[in-house]
């Protein structure tokens, strides 16, 4: 199956505007691994005839990482350039499959006169579930299957988002476990707030080790991710534990993408 993405320059040439921009985000475009929760995303959208465009070559990171890193001044100037951009093209909706653009476009972006209606990819697939556009096959590939839900930092505790990536997961055929520490109480993957991109500092464990650790207590068979930097943390964390051969990584998009048989 072939993926269509046009970009919305193609898109306004041709006289049209999408409903949503997908704002891809860094990792999701350049990161080996998310590019694979990126095309899930996108054969969903195709399944579903979602109106949908990306910026491609015109989108810029949104400045989240210089920010949580304390360089403001670095983020408002990638903001302002975004915000520029996302105006030209009269951008009213925005789907993301990462929490840090979500967060930033949809909190952090008003301020500097960007307004946007900003959802994460979880809940844009439960309105097009619960619409009837998308269906997913019965006893299918998850049957039985214990699936635990980690929770990224900026898509449950700062942005109260916490049903839809479950009520997904719960679709499956499958039993959703619950890690010791989830939902309000989720512990950080290590890797928000600019840390993916820096040594860890002193101390007896690495924070993704620990994170892993909560989810293999657990006894699931899929650790289930809605945020890329999320999934690598996680995914590190397995390797660590060496337990590669019975504990998947996989992000929510990709599950829901597997089970519509796409």
């Amino acid at each position: 199956m072939s993926l269509i993405v046009p970009t919305m320059a193609e898109m306004m040439a041709k006289g049209e505007s999408p409903e949503y921009l997908f704002w891809v985000g860094c990792s999701g475009s350049f990161d080996y691994r998310a590019k694979k929760i990126t095309k899930a995303l996108v054969k969903i959208l195709n399944e579903c005839k979602v109106s949908f465009a990306v910026l491609g070559t015109e989108e810029s990171c949104t400045g989240d990482p210089a920010k949580r890193a304390g360089n403001e001044f670095t983020f408002q100037m990638q903001a302002m350039m975004n915000i520029q951009v996302l105006d030209g093209y009269e951008v009213k909706k925005i789907v993301t499959a990462c929490p840090h653009c979500l967060n930033t476009l949809k909190n952090e972006y008003p301020e500097l006169g960007g307004t946007y209606e900003v959802i994460h990819h979880t809940q844009l697939i439960q309105e097009l579930i619960n619409q009837g556009k998308l269906t997913l096959k019965d006893g299918g590939t998850f049957k039985g299957k214990k699936i635990t839900f980690h929770d990224p930092c900026y898509l449950g505790r700062a942005n109260n988002i916490f049903e839809a990536p479950r009520n997904l997961i719960q679709k499956l055929d499958s039993e959703l476990v619950e890690m010791k520490n989830c939902k309000s109480k989720g512990l950080c993957c290590g890797a928000g707030g600019a840390q993916m991109f820096k040594e860890a500092e002193k101390g007896n464990k690495e924070i993704n080790v620990e994170r892993t650790e909560d989810a293999l207590e657990t006894k699931a068979d899929i650790i289930a991710t809605g945020c890329p930097f999320c999934n690598t943390m996680m995914t590190d964390g397995v390797k660590l534990a060496e337990k590669e051969s019975s504990v998947e990584v996989l992000d929510v998009a990709e599950l829901i993408a597997q089970a519509a048989d796409l």
